[in-house]
């Protein structure tokens, strides 16, 4: 069975930013997860045809043909992300135990873990956990069973077809963005790992194009191709790569978690980014 291995990518980056390695210590044990877990998903079967029926109405196919991922299938990583998340957060202990008593009990699914408006992961405020864990719960543990799910209907996005600020295949919103050779931006999805084109003059947060409200924002530290978009209107921001200078750069997961740096900057400028990164990580949650 097929495992999702980010090892080489992610050892190349920690040799590039060796002074981020102690902070971003949790990813090298979801990389051990990700790389030692078969998948025994069937993906996604759909023709070209029925998947642009639904990305033309607006729906993100993980809405019409939800992963059928029974409990067998999540555990093996579920288990594991709530013990990481139990490592970095001891203030989420209670929480974690009622998230894991919930699951057990069946009043928890992996659709609880699914993208949902407005958030990643649809889990009930008494279990005691903060937004952002859910979010890094949920994509923590899909993102190799999706990946795997998606894998065949991939294929079938043409240019043009996708106008949204979410996923077309899961529904989450973007983890990151490049720019690629001909100058587009392609937005990154860290759910289900998909990716899609879309105009370099827009918030994907909040659909703003009013050109004086989109901010470039760029740090001096040799980081060269780095910067961050965020958008004054709903203080949303996605940190970007562009790949015509950075053209050796990893996988938008990989780059998006070693440059921590860059969410210190733009959190420190009160912006705000859905899916959270190891600075929101480590706080101490309001539960």
């Amino acid at each position: 069975m097929p495992t999702m291995d980010l090892t080489e990518a992610w050892t190349d980056l920690l040799r590039r930013r060796a002074a981020f390695a102690p902070a971003l210590a949790v990813y090298d044990e979801l990389i051990r997860l990700w790389a030692t877990t078969p998948i025994a998903v069937a993906p996604l079967q759909w023709d070209a045809a029925a998947c642009a029926r639904c990305w033309e109405r607006g729906v993100p196919l993980l809405a019409e043909a939800p992963a059928p991922l029974d409990a067998e299938t999540v555990e093996p990583l579920l288990g594991p992300v709530l013990d990481i998340v139990g490592g970095l957060r001891g203030d989420a202990f209670n929480g974690i135990q009622a998230f894991a008593q919930a699951w057990d009990a069946g009043r928890l699914t992996a659709a609880s873990l699914f993208p949902a408006r407005g958030r990643i992961g649809s889990v009930d405020d008494h279990i005691g956990l903060d937004a952002a864990l859910v979010a890094f719960i949920s994509a923590a543990t899909l993102r190799p069973l999706l990946e795997r799910y998606f894998v065949v209907v991939g294929e079938h996005l043409a240019d043009g077809v996708w106008q949204l600020g979410v996923c077309p295949f899961c529904g989450a919103p973007p983890g990151f963005s490049d720019v690629v050779e001909d100058g587009r931006r392609r937005l990154a999805c860290h759910v289900c790992g998909a990716s899609w084109l879309a105009s370099r003059m827009w918030c994907p947060f909040c659909g703003n194009t009013e050109s004086q409200d989109l901010r470039r924002l760029e740090l001096e530290s040799g980081d060269e191709g780095y910067f961050i978009s965020a958008c004054t209107k709903c203080r949303a921001y996605l940190k970007e790569l562009d790949r015509r200078v950075r053209w050796n750069g990893g996988p938008a997961i990989v780059e998006d978690w070693g440059s921590p740096h860059l969410d210190l900057a733009a959190q420190r400028s009160g912006y705000w980014r859905p899916l959270p990164s190891i600075v929101e990580l480590g706080k101490k949650g309001d539960s």
